[in-house]
Formats: structure tokens, sequence, C-alpha cells
């Protein structure tokens, strides 16, 4: 039996204990997984159960959801980080990797974190999420991938500048992030031969050097190396091209060069049902496509779907690495 998800409680100021609760409320006992956090923090009126163990996940009843202590100082304030919180945030998101390293869990799924509130309260020292899983596992590198029933896209350079972009984008890089998306379709999404589209950085993909040379001069060159080597290839293409109906049918994921665009068009196909995976960690971890919204948080108003999705990708990309 495949082991349970872990579900780490996020910002418990923001909507991360209301989506889990809603989370096991649509999916009762279809999918296996466990809420690491304080049951303090949880809506009034959830039915929770404690577990010692994350195998005890699998007897807990449906309309109860599981939850594996781990007590924080202090009480949530929906919508306001609370400083002395921060720590404990971190050590849930440290727990969890544990888990999952020791093969207690499956998986990583977790809840939106702040991370100006995490670095005013705890000195956190990674941008986000995914340098810090990084940092646990151990690994140098690992790709971002947002991912949808319509698309897959990974943009090679995230939070930059745009004007910053052209100097990030180097060949290396680019190359990286290529292999690893690759290799996250091979071995976590079962496919046998990868589809990958690639964006140029221009408008039109440069239109033969007419609006600026980085595809002729690095996208090209390293994308037909690659062909050589049997990778399955598009591109350069007008990233303006690429993401209507029959241009997603003929390709796996995308390839975009900045942040933008590669998460327009995915929140424009998906706004609610978005999931982040992160590719080439040891473990698999998704989370939901949205932050901690503070807006909403304690209202009862927010959309657990995100959520139930990237639950539901982090079990297909876990059975599909158990082979």
């Amino acid at each position: 039996m495949t082991a349970p998800i872990a579900l780490t409680c996020g910002d418990p100021s923001g909507i991360g204990p209301e989506i889990a609760a809603k989370a096991r409320a649509r999916l009762g006992t279809d999918l296996d997984f466990f809420w690491i956090g304080d049951p303090s923090h949880l809506p009034q009126g959830t039915s929770w159960m404690q577990i010692a163990r994350p195998a005890d996940a699998a007897r807990v009843a449906a309309d109860h959801l599981p939850v594996l202590r781990h007590d924080f100082p202090a009480a949530a304030l929906p919508g306001t980080p609370t400083a002395e919180n921060a720590a404990a945030v971190i050590a849930v998101i440290a727990r969890a990797v544990a888990l999952v390293m020791a093969g207690e869990a499956s998986a990583v799924c977790t809840a939106p974190i702040h991370k100006k509130a995490l670095k005013d309260g705890a000195g956190f020292a990674f941008p986000g999420h995914t340098e810090y899983l990084a940092h646990l596992a151990g690994v140098p590198r690992v790709v971002m991938m947002l991912a949808c029933d319509a698309l897959r896209v990974v943009p090679a350079t995230i939070h930059v500048p745009l004007a910053e972009v052209p100097r990030r984008l180097t060949a290396a890089l680019l190359e990286e992030t290529i292999r690893i998306t690759r290799d996250g379709l091979l071995r976590d999404f079962g496919l046998d031969e990868p589809r990958l589209a690639v964006a140029g950085l221009n408008p039109h993909a440069g239109e033969g050097g007419a609006m600026g040379g980085e595809e002729i001069a690095l996208i090209s060159p390293l994308l037909d190396r690659l062909r050589a080597e049997g990778f399955a290839l598009a591109g350069p293409l007008p990233a303006d091209t690429m993401f209507h109906p029959a241009a997603r049918a003929r390709y796996d994921a995308a390839i975009c060069m900045y942040h933008d665009q590669a998460l327009i068009p995915i929140k424009t196909l998906d706004f609610a049902g978005g999931v982040n995976v992160t590719l080439g960690l040891p473990f698999v971890r998704t989370s939901p496509d949205h932050g901690t919204a503070y807006d909403i948080a304690g209202q009862g108003l927010a959309d657990p779907s995100s959520l139930v999705a990237a639950l539901r990708i982090a079990r297909e990309m876990a059975r599909n690495r158990a082979g």
C-alpha cells in the first residue's frame, strides 16, 4: 500500500488550515493524506483525529482530518502573521521532508507560506519553499513546473525583474531546466517520450534576429545539440502562438523563458486548479498555486480546488515513482 501524503500547515494565519479541512471533506478516504500542524489553528468545528504516525492516517474516518500534531507557540490570527509562529512553520516543512525521505510519507504537499513573515520572524534565509526544499534534500538545482489538466509550463527564470532575464538566461541554465523537466516527465508523469515546446525570449521568437538575437545565438544551438541526443524538442517558438488548443496538443510541457510567459497562460486556462510541482527533488512535492490569501483568511471563503488538485497530482507522481 502506498504511504499517505504529508500536507504541511503552511502559514496558520492564512487559508492553509481552512483548505486542509475542506480538502478532507471533498476527498474523504479516496486519497490518504495527513496534516502536520497545530489543531488549535484549524477552523472552529473541524472534525479531526490525532495520529501517532503517518500510517495511522488510513484508519481515520472519512469525515475526520488526520492530524500529526505539531504544537505552535502562539494562536493564529487570521490575516495577520504571527512572528512567534514563524520557526514552527519552518519546522513543519522540515518534518514533512524527513518523513518522506524515511519512506513514511509518499509525497509532500505544502500549504502556502508567507516568505517575508518567515524572514522577519525566524530569519528564513531562502527565497521560498522550493529553495528550502532543495536545501533540505541536498540538491543544487530544481525546477518549478505549473500544471493543470490542460497545460504544463516551466519557467527557466522565475522571480527576477524582466530587465534581468536576458542576463540570467544562460545556455547552461536553459539546458539544466530542459534536462530536469524531461527527467521529471519520464519519472514522475510516466511519459515514455516527453515532447517539449521551447518558447523564444523575444516577440515572434526574434523574427530571424530583427527583434532580438538570443534565439539565434543561444536557444537554437542548444536545442539542436539536445535533439542530436534524442530529445523531442520544438522551438524556439513564438510564445503568442504556443498556448491555443491545437498547439498544446503537440507537446507535453512548455519551457518558457520567464515568469509571466509561463504563468499567464496556465492561470488563464485554470486559475483555481493549477498546481506547483517541484521537479528534481529525490521526493515528490506539490503545492497549490496560490498564496496565503490573508484578505479572506478566517472567513470560510477559501476555495480548496488547487489543494485538491495538488494532492491528486502528488498521488499520481508518487505512484509513477513507485512503478
